[in-house]
């Protein structure tokens, strides 16, 4: 990259979803954070809903939504370079969910970048398409921009590879049918940040629960992936907010043999009917089932499965580091949650763990009482730096 733009300029992350695209704009010499936004790709008026410097605004994209998103995008671009004075744009980096075994760290775009990300949709269908057309969209609205693509995938590129292998034919293994891990990009952002905060618990064993709509846990020892929660999809794991969580494969062949139900209707189940929302009947979001549960007993088993469940994987992710010295929670409920942290924490009184009330009531960094046995940690994650971060590292 050109080292004026690259002084002079500002990077855009961007996160590609099905319903919304989410960014945010960092200063390029300096990693400053500028603004942040969100386009509801679900409203009849499209509209960039942007926050800086405390401010909220709401500016209208004058643009149809079609599927290849030229149209939006060309909208969201003239937006942001044109009449909000936020800089001349240097590069986008794209989060990307899945990046198989060919890519364990970020990438430069290029076309056949772009291809290889493309042909990985199989392993992340209902996500990868999402990403691939904004960075296409991007990449004909400025073809000379720079562009990265950051994978949740690659921070768990470290595990063991047995770690990684399931118990299945050697062939169906080296085709890709294997345990990837998400929320990469999250847990880079804590590990760093944990290391800048407490060095000398960063680099022991730590347990880092990323608790939001979509929830999983990470072991990391000295920062770097051990063991997750989630394997080959993102379906796998504790249970969230829509979706189930681990799940006995022989469940699925009763749903498609004796129920007779169809793969598409396998996948919004699991997908989009499950979780949270499936065990109570009510709803996905954690804050209303907490309003529900004195009157809802379905409401209050979907709360105690999902701290039992999340304990449980503590549990077993403390065998796979030896012991655990620390926890961090982090994302929706884990950053904002203290009674589900309480929850959690309860069920590890064994491992030597206790709270402090009132720090947690506070969500304070530190939450654990004097003299637990295991540091306690409220860190709120950040995937858009992490996603700036790696790709000023891969442009600079």
């Amino acid at each position: 990259m050109n080292a004026a733009v690259r002084a002079a300029g500002v990077v855009l992350a961007l996160n590609a979803g099905s319903a919304s695209i989410k960014l945010a704009l960092f200063a390029a010499d300096d990693g400053r954070e500028l603004a942040r936004g969100s386009v509801d790709l679900q409203q009849e008026r499209l509209a960039l809903v942007l926050q800086r410097d405390g401010q909220h605004e709401v500016l209208p994209l004058d643009a149809p939504l079609t599927d290849p998103l030229h149209e939006v995008v060309d909208a969201l671009l003239e937006q942001l370079e044109a009449h909000h004075a936020l800089g001349e744009l240097a590069a986008t980096a794209h989060r990307v969910v899945h990046g198989g075994q060919r890519f364990g760290g970020a990438v430069r775009i290029d076309p056949a970048t772009l291809d290889a990300i493309e042909a990985l949709t199989p392993l992340a269908p209902l996500h990868q398409p999402h990403s691939v057309r904004l960075i296409r969209a991007v990449s004909a609205l400025r073809p000379a921009l720079p562009q990265t693509a950051s994978f949740d995938t690659a921070f768990h590129a470290s595990q063991d590879p047995l770690l990684r292998r399931f118990a299945l034919p050697r062939a169906l293994h080296d085709e890709g049918l294997l345990r990837y891990g998400f929320h990469g990009l999250s847990y880079a952002y804590i590990a760093a940040e944990l290391a800048r905060r407490a060095p000398a618990i960063a680099a022991s064993r730590v347990v880092a629960l990323h608790l939001g709509s979509g929830a999983s846990l990470c072991a990391m020892r000295g920062g770097v992936s051990v063991d997750s929660s989630m394997g080959f999809s993102t379906l796998d794991g504790v249970p969230m907010g829509t979706r189930c969580g681990a799940l006995d494969p022989g469940a699925l062949l009763y749903l498609l043999q004796q129920r007779g139900m169809t793969l598409a209707e396998v996948e919004a189940l699991l997908y989009h009917r499950s979780g949270l929302l499936g065990v109570s009947g009510l709803s996905a979001d954690m804050r209303e089932l907490r309003r529900q549960a004195g009157a809802v007993p379905a409401a209050a088993e979907a709360i105690e499965l999902f701290a039992r469940r999340c304990a449980g994987e503590v549990a077993r992710l403390a065998a796979s580091l030896g012991g655990v010295d620390a926890l961090v929670f982090t994302a929706g409920i884990g950053e904002h949650d203290a009674a589900t942290r309480a929850d959690i924490a309860a069920r590890l009184g064994w491992l030597g763990l206790t709270i402090d009330a009132s720090a947690n009531a506070a969500s304070a960094l530190r939450i654990d009482a004097p003299g637990s046995a295991i540091a306690a940690f409220v860190m709120p994650t950040d995937e858009e730096r992490t996603l700036v971060n790696e790709a000023l590292a891969l442009l600079g």
